[in-house]
C-alpha cells in the first residue's frame, strides 16, 4: 500500500518543542486551537454547531477505522491472527460512539435542517456525507466496491488516486479469505486472484468454508470469534446506515435531499450491501435444528 496515499490525516509529524511555542503539552498534542477553529457556521440557525461538530466527528471515526483495518490486513498477511482480532474488535468498539453521534442531531426537524442546508447549499453546492472520500474509503475496505463513484471525486485529485487505490486493491475481507486459504481452507483460486475494484459476487465454495468453521463448536475456536467479530463490524456498519436512513425519513421525508436526489430512495438499496455476503449466508445451514423445530431438515 502507499503509506503517503493511505495516511488520512496527510499531516506531518512535528518536533515537540515546534508545536508547544505558546501551548500547554496537552494543546499541542492535541492541536485543540486547530480543531477548534474547525467548525465554521454559515446560517444562524443555533444548532448548526451541533450539525458540523456532528459529521466532523464521524469524519475521525471513518479515518480511524480506515487505519485499524489497514493494519488488519497488514496482521492478517503475517498470519498474525492474535493481533488481527485485537485490532478487528477495536473497530467494533469505535462504532459505538460514532453510532451515537445521530443522537446529537436527532432534535432536527425539516425546518430545523432546511435552514441550516440552504445556507450551505448557497455556499458551497450540493453534496452528500456519503460522497466523502473517508466514508467512500471505508466501504471499499469493507468490501463493497462500486467504481461509479469515484467520479465525484475528480475536483480532488489525491483523493481520488487515494480512492481509485482502494478500489483496485483487496478489502479486509479478501485478505481474511486469503488467510483462511492459507491455512488449508478451500478458498476458490478464482476468489482469490480475481479483480479487486469488481463488485464482489458470493461464492458457494467460501459459504461452505466458514461452514466448516462453525461445523463444531470445539473445533476452530479462534476462526470462529474471528467470524462473530467480522459480523459484529457488519452489524456495526449496517446500523449507522439504518440511522442514517431513519434520520433522512425524519428530516427530508421523501422529497428531494439536499444533493439533488430523493434521499430515502438513494439510501434504501444500500442497506442491502452487507459486508462479508457468505458469513451471512451460511448462517442458514450452520447447526442441527432440534428435532420439534418446523424448520428442522427433512
Amino acid at each position: 500500500m502507499n503509506d503517503k496515499l493511505n495516511d488520512s490525516a496527510s499531516l506531518e509529524r512535528l518536533e515537540p518543542n515546534s508545536m508547544a511555542a505558546g501551548q500547554t503539552p496537552y494543546s499541542a498534542w492535541m492541536q485543540t486551537d486547530a480543531l477548534h477553529a474547525l467548525q465554521r457556521p454559515v446560517s444562524d440557525h443555533p444548532g448548526e454547531h451541533a450539525w458540523i461538530v456532528t459529521v466532523q466527528v464521524s469524519e475521525l471515526y471513518w479515518t480511524l477505522i480506515i487505519k485499524e483495518m489497514q493494519t488488519a490486513q497488514r496482521q492478517f498477511r503475517a498470519n498474525d491472527l492474535t493481533q488481527a482480532q485485537r485490532t478487528l474488535q477495536r473497530i467494533v468498539a469505535h462504532h459505538e460512539p460514532l453510532n451515537a453521534t445521530w443522537r446529537s442531531i436527532a432534535w432536527m426537524t425539516p425546518t430545523d435542517l432546511l435552514a441550516i442546508l440552504s445556507r450551505a447549499v448557497a455556499t458551497y453546492g450540493k453534496d452528500t456525507a456519503l460522497q466523502g472520500w473517508a466514508y467512500r474509503q471505508m466501504v471499499y475496505l469493507l468490501g463493497i466496491k462500486q467504481v461509479e463513484h469515484l467520479k465525484h471525486f475528480t475536483p480532488q485529485p489525491q483523493r481520488w488516486a487515494q480512492l481509485s487505490q482502494a478500489l483496485a486493491e483487496p478489502s479486509i475481507y479478501d485478505d481474511v479469505l486469503a488467510y483462511l486459504n492459507r491455512l488449508g481452507f478451500a478458498v476458490p483460486g478464482d476468489v482469490l486472484e480475481r479483480d479487486f475494484a469488481v463488485p464482489y459476487r458470493p461464492s458457494k465454495a467460501v459459504e461452505e468454508v466458514w461452514r466448516d468453521i462453525y461445523a463444531a463448536p470445539s473445533r476452530n475456536l479462534e476462526l470462529q470469534q474471528l467470524g462473530e467479530t467480522l459480523a459484529d463490524i457488519a452489524e456495526g456498519f449496517s446500523t449507522w446506515k439504518h440511522l442514517h436512513l431513519m434520520a433522512t425519513r425524519r428530516t427530508f421525508g421523501a422529497r428531494p435531499a439536499y444533493f439533488g436526489t430523493e434521499g430515502i430512495a438513494w439510501l434504501k438499496p444500500t442497506m442491502d450491501e452487507i459486508p462479508f455476503p457468505e458469513l451471512w449466508s451460511a448462517r442458514g445451514f450452520i447447526g442441527d435444528p432440534p428435532a420439534a423445530c418446523p424448520h428442522a431438515r427433512k
